[in-house]
């Protein structure tokens, strides 16, 4: 056998019926009755079953087929047939096997495990086809909403890891040394994205972003992704628009095209087919709520997980809440004209427990305005010259957002907790794989 004599990927078999192909990928398990063999073999695309008879075969190659261990990468050649019965609706009838590597004794048996035991080994969950499913899912939802943004004239642009001041407050922030002088790992890069929007119009970033919160909590990561479009002459109202518009159009492109990887995570569709529009109402509302829900909370104060939740539980889709208190929210947001101790801000919490996915303002575009808060928040003006020189030269109303991945991918895919939405995740007291 040729490694490459009618090489195809497990996804490719249905247009293969009747045909020799070749196969490389990993024994994901196997078992034999008699002088038979099951193999299911995944190559990164799927999972095939390929079935060696001893009689059909040589006898290097049956003791090599009865002699694999999981996880043992390998090259297969054989027939497709079609058969329902088979993971993807086609099995291979082996004629060769040939081993590339023989795997020591695997760690992850196919039972379950505990949660610890599975993060230590993470390298090797991610083998598994659920965490190929939430991996493929976030790899497409990813790709949709940079898809959503460029197709309404967004361009990308980067923006800095290491940082000297902070975005979102002093007391998350991950401290370093840069050749002297302390720098920080990002919060955001939206002061940075407030630069280029004023170059190029509508602009995102897309990027890991850091926060020290010694929080343990289903719904923290030290470290996430987060999606962050900023956008000139974008008033509080048009940001609202546009988030609610995204969202729409990465659900219903999930739903279209990606529901087999819902299949795998057995995830409810049901939760998923709202329509718009969402549901806006007031922190002074939400607070109402909680009250009534009987759940401790002071005007000014920012909503925890359970008040996130509580509020959420009211509505069955996606729910606003705008017009924080200006006290809770960072420097920069727009105060409300008609009532300035609330700000052109708004969170958006999804249903189902997972909380707020998005969070956004309207942008201070006054100099002396943002000059005043800068110094209010007790924030070292030299750090922040440049920032206000974007309010001396050219200023305009400008809004943004911040859009968790790892939120979003949790909520879409049904999942308990965020650890699983990215590939490694950084925990409290876990940095390791």
């Amino acid at each position: 056998m040729t490694e490459r004599e009618n090489l195809v990927t497990v996804d490719e078999m249905p247009q293969h019926e009747g045909q020799e192909v070749t196969i490389r990928g990993w024994l994901y398990n196997s078992r034999s009755g008699g002088s038979i063999a099951f193999l299911l073999i995944r190559d990164g695309t799927g999972i095939v079953q390929a079935v060696v008879a001893e009689d059909d075969v040589s006898a290097e190659v049956w003791e090599t087929a009865q002699n694999l261990t999981q996880e043992s990468s390998v090259i297969v050649a054989g027939l497709v047939n079609e058969d329902p019965r088979s993971p993807g609706g086609y099995e291979l009838h082996l004629r060769d096997v040939q081993t590339v590597q023989l795997a020591e004794e695997y760690p992850l048996a196919l039972k379950e495990h505990g949660v610890d035991f599975l993060l230590d080994n993470r390298h090797l969950w991610l083998r598994t086809p659920r965490q190929v499913a939430i991996l493929r899912l976030r790899d497409f939802i990813m790709a949709r909403l940079e898809e959503f943004l460029r197709d309404r004239g967004f361009s990308r642009v980067d923006t800095p890891i290491l940082t000297p001041n902070a975005c979102e407050g002093t007391t998350t922030l991950f401290e370093t040394e840069y050749f002297g002088d302390p720098a920080y790992l990002t919060q955001s890069g939206q002061l940075y994205s407030e630069a280029t929007c004023a170059a190029l119009g509508k602009v995102y970033c897309f990027s890991p972003a850091f926060r020290a919160e010694k929080s343990s909590t289903r719904r923290h990561l030290i470290e996430f992704w987060m999606l962050e479009p900023e956008m000139a002459f974008f008033t509080h109202e048009d940001n609202l628009d546009l988030q609610e518009k995204m969202i729409d159009y990465v659900i219903t492109q999930v739903l279209q095209k990606k529901g087999e990887l819902l299949e795998e995570l057995d995830r409810d569709k049901d939760p998923l087919t709202f329509e718009r529009p969402y549901p806006r109402i007031t922190y002074d509302e939400a607070v109402d709520i909680l009250h009534e829900e009987g759940l401790s909370i002071q005007w000014g104060d920012d909503f925890g997980a359970p008040h996130e939740t509580a509020i959420a539980e009211r509505f069955d889709r996606p729910v606003f809440v705008e017009r924080f208190p200006a006290e809770c929210k960072a420097f920069y947001m727009e105060p409300d004209p008609q009532r300035p101790e609330v700000v052109l801000a708004a969170d958006l919490l999804a249903p189902e427990g997972y909380g707020e996915i998005i969070g956004g303002s309207q942008r201070i575009d006054d100099y002396d305005l943002l000059l005043e808060k800068i110094r209010e928040f007790g924030l070292p003006e030299e750090e922040f010259d440049w920032y206000l020189d974007l309010r001396r030269y050219g200023s305009v109303p400008h809004s943004g957002f911040g859009l968790g991945i790892e939120r979003l991918i949790s909520w879409i895919a049904g999942l308990d907790h965020l650890r699983e939405a990215i590939p490694f995740p950084r925990l409290l007291n876990r940095m390791r794989p």
